[in-house]
């Protein structure tokens, strides 16, 4: 595929995204994303399962990247012995109990962007589009997974066109579960390999650099949403960015029990519209009762 193919930077129409409209009794909305489930790092699965059996958040948005690696629905149904199943059924266990308490919404990320309906059915989620905007707090919030803005990464644009196409999607699931398998690990240690080499960052030494979202893209998807603020993943380099004109994005944590120290991060949003970076397990704390009033001297 040659760079022509590649999305421009600065489209002239822009699809009308998928709308979310937050529920009356919502008061507090939590983001998290790049979990990258997997058994080699059971620290992050056990905050993981922790966060969603005793979480506190009205609605949960999981902003791409929930597993390392998703070749398709029917590994719901492999044999309990085989590898990773353990952690997928207890995913799903978790799930299904969360969601049944508050809406949890899944986006696709770039290593699981082959889960489908089955799973969504399974776990009780509501897959959402990327992009797509949330109605809350008396604004409007630009959410996506984050990829596929990082422009000036040319050679993952071209092949994520590639494997995000129905026809290529519908050739790869036709294959047999071992060899889909075989093929998802053997691009996964290839990617990883490519873009470890040299491409430590300050602020995540141990993580790989993914690039950086094209700045005149988020801001041309905010204007014509009508938001004000951008919150992503993809890029594990958490922060907040002043995007200039009164719009700015928010990036979210990836998790990893690996690293030292270990990251992992919650973004919570309340109804006043302020947002605060805690930990799973400050997630998951009662909130204090508000002081008692005091009697007037």
């Amino acid at each position: 595929m040659n760079e022509a193919t590649v999305p421009a930077a600065h489209p002239q129409a822009l699809p009308e995204p998928e709308l979310v409209c937050a529920a009356p009794v919502w008061e507090r909305v939590e983001f998290i994303s790049d979990l990258h489930l997997r058994p080699e790092d059971p620290a992050t699965v056990s905050a993981w399962l922790s966060y969603l059996e005793h979480g506190r958040f009205d609605a949960l948005f999981i902003l791409g990247d929930l597993f390392e690696l998703w070749f398709g629905d029917d590994m719901l149904q492999r044999p309990p012995e085989a590898s990773g199943s353990e952690l997928l059924q207890r995913s799903i266990q978790a799930l299904q109990a969360a969601s049944a308490r508050a809406p949890v919404y899944l986006m696709h990320g770039n290593r699981d962007f082959l889960l489908g309906s089955a799973f969504a059915q399974r776990s009780g989620v509501r897959l959402i589009a990327d992009p797509c905007v949330l109605e809350f707090a008396n604004q409007r919030w630009l959410l996506s997974h984050g990829d596929a803005w990082c422009l000036d990464d040319r050679s993952y644009q071209a092949f994520r066109q590639m494997v995000r196409a129905p026809a290529w999607q519908q050739g790869f699931l036709a294959r047999p579960l071992a060899e889909r398998e075989a093929l998802a690990r053997m691009a996964r240690h290839t990617s990883e390999s490519q873009r470890n080499t040299g491409s430590a960052t300050a602020s995540a030494p141990d993580a790989p650099d993914y690039g950086d979202l094209d700045a005149a893209t988020a801001c041309h998807w905010l204007r014509a949403t009508g938001c004000q603020t951008l919150i992503h993943g993809h890029t594990h380099r958490p922060g907040q960015h002043d995007l200039g004109a009164g719009l700015q994005r928010l990036v979210l944590s990836d998790w990893c029990g690996l690293s030292q120290p270990p990251r992992r991060e919650v973004l919570r949003l309340d109804r006043q519209g302020q947002f605060t970076r805690i930990s799973p397990e400050q997630a998951v704390a009662p909130t204090p009762p508000a002081p008692a009033p005091q009697p007037a001297p």
